[in-house]
């Protein structure tokens, strides 16, 4: 049964998701830290910005979700299908997500703030010439 309002959805799974994109842009912080790069600085100020952004956000939405009273947690995961559970004012409700389709939402996110980072980037540097 369907607890959740198509907002309370909304807030809760890109929370979620978010969460998972931060991992990511993390871990990949790291791997170029530790890498053969020859030129780190702009790879790593770019995902800088990113972290940034995301952790921003999240907070946001850490905000929404107490005063909602919402949380998501992870309940079950194996090599297909995550399951986790959204709590709603006490009301909970399942849901799947199919793995490769958590993937895609996570790269959608990462390319997002990418996107976002760069933009700015891009219009401070158009401001100063």
């Amino acid at each position: 049964m369907r607890y959740l309002t198509d907002e309370e959805l909304t807030i809760t799974s890109r929370f979620l998701f978010l969460s998972m994109a931060i991992v990511v842009i993390q871990q990949d912080i790291q791997h170029i830290q530790k890498g053969a790069f020859k030129i780190k600085e702009p790879y790593l100020q770019l995902l800088e910005k990113m972290n940034a952004n995301a952790l921003a956000e999240r907070r946001q939405l850490r905000i929404e979700m107490k005063k909602r009273k919402l949380k998501v947690m992870l309940m079950n995961k194996n090599d297909s299908f995550s399951s986790y559970l959204f709590i709603s004012k006490g009301k909970e409700e399942k849901r799947n997500y199919f793995n490769p389709a958590i993937r895609k939402k996570v790269e959608t996110i990462v390319q997002e703030f990418m996107l976002k980072a760069l933009s700015r980037d891009q219009d401070r540097a158009v401001a100063t010439v």
